[in-house]
């Protein structure tokens, strides 16, 4: 077991994955290898594997906050990947599950994290809702006042009250300037509202300046909101720079692939590689 947290704590995910499914198949009631050979299907998006793990491990476990959360994962994987009659059900099991990691722990920002995002995104048959996030932000709000604040400024631009967004990260940032996902947000918001782009171009430029951890919003997505404010200020071959290097840093990203075929399909490319 030890060699094979280390192996997962080093991200040499492939030679974790073999140590745990050496020691799941030499001890079978082992919840923790279940978890972490979950947590490593949801790496590698394997839903099926990813939840058959992970309900391994709650089951052998079922008093671990931080097992039902993963399955929550697993089981939200599986509903974007499922057909048209499945994925209703994947959802309601992602919520399930994420209600259990937090009535398991109640201070577990985390698991009200995840459970704050399912209802910001989850239509109401599903079990989701606006007015649902909203009591889960306060919850977070109550216990951590940055992730709490972060949680209630997604809400408004889930909202479209943009101005209460901003008000919400321009306190955080003042009150916590250490908090540097607010000022990644604040380029986010700008980027999706159209509002504000000098100060969401000037909050982006700060952001990718730094080393955000993994905790924090990769370093592509700060060029891609970047990008998506460039392009909306009329500078279509700045976007395009931004555009690329996010997908230097991530070339398979869905987004990334349809805002450079957009900007192709608006002003392609010269034959010396400039817009032309």
């Amino acid at each position: 077991m030890g060699e094979a947290q280390e192996l997962f704590s080093a991200k040499r995910y492939a030679e974790a994955r073999g140590a745990f499914e050496q020691l799941a198949a030499a001890e079978p009631n082992n919840a923790e290898a279940a978890y972490r050979l979950g947590l490593l299907a949801i790496r590698r998006d394997a839903p099926d594997d990813a939840v058959t793990w992970l309900e391994k491990a709650t089951a052998l476990s079922p008093r671990s906050a931080p097992f039902f959360q993963a399955l929550g994962d697993a089981y939200g994987i599986s509903a974007q990947k499922a057909g048209l009659f499945s994925k209703l059900g994947f959802a309601r099991k992602c919520r399930v599950a994420y209600e259990q990691a937090v009535s398991l722990d109640p201070e577990n920002i985390e698991a009200r994290y995840s459970l704050f995002t399912y209802c910001r995104q989850a239509p109401a048959i599903a079990g989701g809702g606006l007015d649902k996030a909203r009591v889960q932000a306060l919850e977070i709000q109550k216990r951590d006042v940055v992730q709490g604040s972060l949680a209630l400024a997604e809400l408004s631009v889930a909202e479209k009250k943009y101005d209460d967004a901003f008000a919400i990260l321009e306190d955080l940032r003042r009150s916590h300037p250490a908090a540097l996902t607010a000022t990644y947000q604040i380029g986010r918001t700008a980027a999706m509202s159209g509002l504000r782009l000098d100060q969401g171009e000037a909050a982006l430029k700060e952001y990718l300046a730094t080393t955000p951890d993994d905790n924090q919003a990769p370093l592509w997505a700060a060029h891609w909101r970047l990008g998506q404010i460039l392009e909306k200020k009329g500078n279509p071959a700045a976007a395009r720079s931004e555009f690329e290097a996010a997908l230097k840093l991530n070339p398979t990203q869905p987004q990334l692939l349809e805002a450079m075929r957009r900007l192709n399909q608006a002003a392609p490319p010269s034959a010396s590689g400039q817009p032309g």
